[in-house]
């Protein structure tokens, strides 16, 4: 681990070891807990100590189908502080607590413009690594962040009294509120959420600030208690509730205005497109693996029921997104109170585990290097 040490002139220097820890991908379902490099950094570009660092659906996608090739370290929800600044860095310094983006767009594309950076190509570029293919590092001890990242909105400062855990919420809760801008929500509105995980939880607590009535639908009751403490009441029981009879039911029969499935794979999307009123919106959030699916064409057409998707995060929003988070930590949205598991490093083929097969009891699944160091 870094040490950070007295100079005979006064000046307190930090020691970076040569090698680290990191959980490397090897394969499909074979993550590994190895001894690598510590990253090298260049000028311009930042060495940052990762204090926590969440799983990811996205990052358990890439582990079980082998979507990306071998070996990487892969984790993107991550805080820690700076402890090395490359030639010529002037806007960050060894001390600093950061949370830090794997990507961001260039602002300038055609994408860009059109308002969907997702699309952008430098967006598609990972400038976060820990080693091997550049894929967010997070499963680490150390992540090195490029130049072209640490030089725009890519790395953001934690302020006094906001835990790192907290500060790891800002890379999902902007993806989460770029999807509820795009539903224009209206305070009359009806909104229905299919799932609640963290994300889904997160996408009915944004929701709810429209002022729409918002309907959570889940399997686990112990998900909808979670769901309580953001003031959402309006559960439906998965497990033993028909979900569209019971939309229906809250809504005069003609059903939500807006559905958002935050729930993977295809099996719900009839469930979501049958509980959309005619005029209504669904929105398709964790479809993130190509599939095909059946979808009556005349719900779209006659119904005039829309079809949107939203993925990933918008630069557009990140002062509003880090506003909510970190004066949220104090003001009733603490997203710290998602976290079920807390795993050191050491043992995180056993946090992949428990993430991949989520239970009633699991929710926010942490990496910490230093078990406890993300509550600091």
């Amino acid at each position: 681990m870094a040490t950070q040490i007295t100079s005979a002139e006064g000046f307190v220097e930090t020691r970076i070891p040569a090698t680290m820890r990191a959980v490397v991908y090897r394969g499909v379902n074979d993550m590994r807990v190895e001894t690598v490099p510590v990253p090298r950094i260049g000028a311009g570009e930042l060495l940052v100590k990762v204090a926590t660092c969440g799983i990811c659906g996205t990052d358990l996608k890439k582990i079980h189908t082998g979507s990306h090739s071998a070996p990487r370290i892969f984790g993107h929800e991550m805080a820690g502080t700076i402890v090395a600044v490359g030639q010529g860095m002037t806007r960050f310094a060894v001390g600093e607590r950061v949370m830090v983006f794997h990507h961001v767009p260039c602002r300038q594309c055609y994408y860009c413009r059109k308002g969907t950076p997702a699309q952008c190509p430098l967006y598609k570029k990972v400038g976060v690594t820990a080693g091997f293919e550049p894929s967010g590092g997070g499963f680490a001890e150390y992540i090195r962040v490029m130049d072209w990242v640490a030089a725009s909105s890519g790395v953001v400062r934690i302020p006094d009294g906001v835990p790192f855990e907290q500060a790891a919420f800002v890379e999902p809760v902007n993806t989460v509120l770029k999807g509820v801008k795009l539903m224009n929500l209206a305070p009359d509105d009806t909104v229905l959420v299919i799932g609640q995980g963290p994300i889904g939880l997160m996408w009915a607590a944004l929701s709810s600030r429209s002022g729409a009535r918002v309907l959570t639908s889940d399997l686990y009751p112990e998900r909808h208690a979670i769901a309580a403490k953001f003031g959402l009441r309006n559960p439906i029981h998965a497990g033993t509730e028909n979900v569209v009879e019971r939309v229906l039911a809250e809504t005069d029969g003609r059903g939500a205005d807006a559905v958002i499935l935050a729930v993977g794979g295809t099996a719900l999307i009839r469930t979501a497109m049958d509980a959309a009123r005619c005029g209504g919106k669904v929105m398709l959030f964790a479809q993130t693996q190509h599939d095909q699916v059946a979808i009556d064409p005349a719900a779209v057409c006659v119904d005039e029921k829309t079809l949107l998707g939203s993925y990933s995060s918008s630069f557009d929003i990140l002062d509003e997104v880090t506003g909510l988070v970190f004066d949220g930590y104090r003001n009733g949205f603490d997203l710290t109170q998602l976290i079920s598991h807390r795993f050191q490093l050491e043992d995180a083929v056993a946090a992949i585990d428990v993430a991949s097969h989520p239970k009633a009891d699991s929710m926010k699944i942490m990496i910490e290097p230093v078990l406890g160091a993300g509550a600091e």
